[in-house]
C-alpha cells in the first residue's frame, strides 16, 4: 500500500508522532506529503527490517488516511459498485484488503476495509491518495453513503513474532484475535479500534488511537525491550519480501487486479454477479488471461535490480519491467517484483535485465520471498 519517498519541502504535514521520532533519532525524508522516518540512529534498515522477522517493531503509519463509511442501509452494498471484493457478505469485526477501481478496471488505490456493524465500515487508504480516494468514494456513491474522515486519529502498527506477547500485556484481548479480526477496545480512559494486520508479511496489529493520545500510547509499547522504532526503509523491504504490492509502483490507475496477480481480492459471489467497476473487462481477464502478470523476479548475484529495471527475454525481447527491487535482508540477497508479458510469467523462466547498460541473469521467482507468519489459526 504506500507512495513514492521524495525531498522534503518544508511545508510537509508532521504526523502527532513526529517529535517522538526526532527526539529518539528518526531520519526524517519527505513522504506522501508528511515528514516521517526512513530510519533510526544506531540501527539503519536491514538491523531494523531483522528486528520486526526476530522480535517486535513499532512503525508509525498515522499518514494514511482512516474514515468511516455509514448508510442508512448497507454501506457494502453501495461500496462493491467500486470495489471488487465481498464486502456484503463480511462478518462484523471481520476486516478485508481489496481495490478501489476506476471505470475502466484500473486501481485507484489499495485499501483495508472492516465491518462494524451492518451500518458502518471503517476504512484504511493510502496517504497520497486519499484525498482522491475520499472525492472519488463521495463522487460515486456520496449520494447512499456518508464518509466521515477520522482527521483525530493516529495509526500504529506492531508488527513481528513478539508482537502478540507485547501488546497482551497492555490490551489482553489482542491474545484471541485471528488473522484479518478486528475490535474496539478501551485503554486508559481513550477508545481503540484495533485489528490483527500488517504489511510486513509477520504477525502484528494495527491500533488507530486518539491522535493526543499517540504518543504516550507509542511510549508505552517502546517501553518494552522486544520493541523498537522501524522506519520506512524497512517497511519497504519487508513489504518486498512479502510479495506486498507499493501503490504508484506496483499498482496504478492503468492496471488491473488480474494483471496485478490480484485475482483472489474477487471473491466467487462478485466472479458470478459483476456490477462493479470495469467488470467486463476484469472479468473477462479472469477467463482469458491479460497480457501482462506481476511476478517474483530473483536476480543472479549480490545486485538489487531497481524499480524501472527493464526486463528481457532469453532471446532479448523487451518483454517486461521492474516496479520494485532491493536487496532482502531474511533472504540475504536481492528481490524484486515487476511485469511481464504472460507467456513469460510461469516460475523459474529464464530472464535478463538491462542493468546500468549492462545484461544481467535472472528467473521469474513464486511471491512472496519469505513464508508468511500471520496467525489465523
Amino acid at each position: 500500500m504506500e507512495n513514492a519517498v521524495q525531498k522534503t519541502p518544508p511545508e510537509h504535514l508532521k504526523t502527532p508522532l513526529w517529535a517522538l521520532h526526532k527526539e529518539m533519532g528518526g531520519k526524517m525524508v519527505g513522504f506522501a506529503g508528511y515528514d516521517m522516518p526512513v530510519q533510526y540512529d544506531g540501527m539503519g534498515v536491514l538491523k531494523e527490517h531483522l528486528h520486526v522477522r526476530s522480535a517486535a517493531g513499532l512503525f508509525d503509519v498515522s499518514h494514511m488516511g482512516q474514515a468511516l463509511l455509514t448508510a442508512a442501509a448497507d454501506p457494502a452494498v453501495f461500496l462493491e459498485k467500486i470495489v471488487p471484493g465481498d464486502i456484503v457478505g463480511l462478518e462484523p469485526w471481520k476486516t478485508r484488503y481489496t481495490v478501489l477501481l476506476n471505470d475502466d478496471g484500473g486501481i485507484i488505490d489499495d485499501l483495508m476495509v472492516t465491518r462494524w456493524n451492518d451500518k458502518t465500515l471503517f476504512l484504511i487508504v493510502n496517504a497520497a491518495c486519499k484525498d482522491k480516494d475520499f472525492a472519488y468514494i463521495q463522487k460515486k456513491i456520496g449520494g447512499q453513503v456518508k464518509l466521515h474522515y477520522l482527521a483525530d486519529r493516529a495509526l500504529l502498527a506492531l508488527q513481528g513474532p513478539k508482537a502478540e506477547s507485547v501488546l497482551t500485556r497492555l490490551l489482553p484481548v489482542a491474545a484471541g484475535m485471528k488473522f484479518m479480526t478486528a475490535t474496539k477496545v478501551t485503554y486508559e480512559g481513550h477508545e481503540l479500534y484495533l485489528s490483527r494486520s500488517g504489511y510486513s508479511g509477520e504477525d502484528g496489529y494495527e491500533i488507530s488511537v486518539p491522535s493526543s493520545f499517540a504518543p504516550a500510547f507509542a511510549k508505552k509499547l517502546l517501553g518494552y525491550s522486544e520493541v523498537k522504532w522501524i522506519g520506512l526503509g524497512a517497511r519497504d523491504s519487508l513489504r518486498l519480501e512479502a510479495g506486498l504490492c507499493l501503490y504508484g509502483h506496483d499498482l496504478d490507475e492503468q492496471t488491473t487486479p488480474i494483471e496485478a496477480n490480484l485475482k483472489w481480492v474477487i471473491q466467487k459471489r462478485r466472479r458470478e454477479e459483476g456490477g462493479f467497476c470495469g467488470a467486463e473487462k476484469i472479468l473477462g481477464q479472469l477467463k482469458n488471461n491479460p497480457r501482462r502478470l506481476r511476478v517474483g523476479i530473483k536476480p543472479e548475484g549480490r545486485a538489487p535490480m531497481r524499480e524501472g529495471t527493464e526486463l528481457l527475454s532469453a532471446d532479448g525481447k523487451k518483454i517486461g519491467i521492474i516496479t520494485s527491487g532491493g536487496f532482502g535482508p531474511s533472504v540475504d540477497g536481492p528481490v524484486a517484483m515487476g511485469y511481464v508479458e504472460t507467456a513469460f510469467a510461469a516460475t523459474g523462466t529464464r530472464l535478463q535485465a538491462l542493468l546500468r547498460g549492462v545484461l544481467r541473469p535472472c528467473e521469474v521467482a513464486a511471491l512472496p520471498f519469505i513464508k508468511p507468519n500471520y496467525r489465523k489459526d
